[in-house]
């Protein structure tokens, strides 16, 4: 979550506008992937630039002091849900395979746990609200376009291939935390307010842990897909999604 270290409270998850803002996510994507198996168009990738153009606002939000309290180190699009916003972007423009893949497992895995436990004080009906939703709403929605409504299924291996990708970009992350002093991606620290890496043990072992749970969801995900690649399958039998 890209608020991270900023000293935030977290939203309490039974908050009329955290309930409906998830409502209002589930709802549009389930029209959105409906869409894609009906009329996959030009929509598709003007859904895309909308992602962009979100992200990017945001970006020119906290450059114009609209966060208080956010420095340079703390201000950087290096958070995995800050750079999946772009990857699933490029994914729903090119529907390049790779980047369908990490938008599936990185979105499914990763960005929907942001939206369960979103680190945002403010409330409906402030910029930061819908940008946050929209966001975070809007990667799952194209994970869910991609492998669902348009049918681009994840390869053989892909799963593995995304975690070594995942794995190799939490490296590089963790070299600018040593540098800048951050802590993106919680790699230095736990994060100030109550998340699940409280009960995954002290630093360093929480991200070996989460590292492993990460995996186990990549391998939930896949699962429906690597059934319907076992010898014996026939087309018929792959999952209709």
């Amino acid at each position: 979550m890209r608020r991270a270290g900023l000293g935030l409270r977290v939203t309490s998850l039974l908050e009329p506008e955290h309930v409906g803002a998830l409502a209002v996510i589930a709802a549009g994507a389930a029209i959105l992937v409906r869409a894609a198996r009906a009329r996959p168009g030009a929509w598709i990738r003007l859904f895309a630039a909308v992602l962009v153009v979100d992200e990017v606002s945001w970006w020119l939000y906290l450059l114009g002091g609209g966060q208080p309290g956010s420095t340079f180190a703390y201000s950087l699009p290096l958070q995995l849900c800050d750079v999946a916003i772009f990857i699933a972007a490029a994914a729903l423009w090119t529907r390049n395979r790779l980047l369908v893949e990490v938008t599936y497992f990185w979105g499914l895995a990763g960005t929907i746990q942001a939206l369960l436990t979103p680190d945002l004080p403010q409330h409906f009906p402030s910029y930061p609200y819908f940008q946050y939703y929209i966001a975070h709403g809007g990667v799952i929605a194209a994970a869910l376009i991609l492998v669902i409504g348009l049918r681009l299924q994840p390869r053989r291996l892909a799963m593995v291939q995304v975690a070594f990708i995942t794995v190799a970009y939490a490296a590089v992350v963790g070299a600018v935390d040593a540098i800048a002093g951050a802590n993106y991606m919680y790699l230095r620290a736990k994060p100030p307010s109550p998340t699940l890496l409280d009960v995954l043990g002290p630093w360093p072992w929480y991200i070996l842990v989460a590292g492993l749970i990460g995996f186990a969801l990549f391998a939930i995900l896949d699962a429906p897909f690597r059934l319907a690649r076992e010898p014996g399958q026939t087309s018929r039998t792959k999952p209709r999604l």
